[in-house]
């Protein structure tokens, strides 16, 4: 009898919470294409923004990583790709990935085909694609920006900014408005059995990616499975708001958005008695689970994450 084929799936988000999910994903499927942000202006990824003009390679670097294989010649390399230069110099504070991710786009002048020999050189279960051609800023509306007027809708710039305001954001938009989408992102949507989104930053890592016209036609309109993986609780540019608004806030940035499944630990699918109603507003279903970290942190436990999706992508 053959051996069943295994799925192929696309992931979409960005840095540490991107990172987790295909950490979970590459237990299930070698089959599998990360779509990765591409606006983050901090850091070395902003630094080198700014002096080549490239996309910021800070967030496709952590996709590579989370992609090495387990043993040790890839965790090996995982770790070296993470490493940061020391010191007082030029280079300190670089990831030495973003340099050879860097270095390579300018030796090749096309992205793709650099992170496809970065992904070559390190055995990685899985392919990663950035989400646009350019890099892009995030613009946000912010309430309580002001102590003095709280009610008062003002603007901030700059992924970086935006995700470590205190003020509440309401809505977000990149510049430039209508971006180009890389083909290969929109190509692997189209093909995909399923496709993961989350869990992450929700204003600078999950909703971006439905604001890439192409992007967002593709998402809206495959016939793949569509999860949604929710954080282990609200964090930063979503503190205090419930697992509903969450999803709310999708639908808002994303109309006509349908979901098959919503992934939601069950700690923080149990302090909102309204998530079931708005997962089914979208056409899907709600599956909890105790994903979270054991030591207590508000992350996602890669091997609790890998049953659950298992179980969803293989319906």
């Amino acid at each position: 009898m053959m051996a069943s084929r295994l799925p192929r799936v696309v992931a979409l988000g960005g840095g540490h919470g991107l990172a987790a999910s295909l950490t979970a994903l590459r237990r299930i499927t070698d089959r599998l294409t990360a779509v990765v942000t591409v606006a983050d202006d901090g850091g070395s990824s902003g630094r080198l923004r700014r002096e080549f003009g490239c996309l910021p390679p800070g967030d496709l670097r952590m996709a590579l990583a989370a992609l090495c294989s387990d043993d040790h010649e890839g965790r090996t390399w995982a770790d070296v790709l993470q490493a940061r230069f020391r010191g007082d110099g030029p280079l300190a504070g670089h990831a030495i990935g973003n340099l050879l991710i860097a270095g390579l786009w300018q030796h090749f002048d096309d992205e793709v085909e650099g992170l496809d020999m970065v992904g070559s050189l390190l055995r990685t279960r899985g392919r990663v694609l950035p989400m646009s051609s350019v890099p892009l800023e995030i613009e946000a509306d912010v309430l309580g920006l002001d102590p003095l007027e709280p009610d008062e809708v003002c603007t901030l710039s700059g992924q970086a900014t935006v995700a470590t305001s205190r003020a509440t954001v309401q809505a977000v938009r990149l510049v430039p408005e209508r971006p180009p989408a890389r083909p290969e992102a929109v190509s692997a949507i189209r093909e995909a059995d399923s496709i993961v989104l989350g869990p992450g930053s929700w204003f600078t890592s999950v909703i971006p990616h439905l604001l890439v016209p192409d992007l967002a036609a593709a998402i809206l309109g495959t016939r793949a499975q569509r999860v949604l993986v929710l954080n282990i609780a609200p964090a930063e540019e979503t503190d205090g708001f419930t697992p509903s608004r969450h999803i709310e806030l999708l639908a808002e940035h994303a109309p006509g958005l349908r979901l098959d499944v919503v992934i939601a630990d069950e700690r923080f699918a149990a302090s909102d008695p309204h998530l079931e109603k708005f997962v089914t507003s979208l056409g899907g279903r709600v599956v909890t689970a105790d994903v979270a970290a054991r030591d207590g942190s508000p992350t996602h436990d890669p091997n609790r994450l890998a049953a659950v999706l298992s179980e969803v992508i293989a319906r």
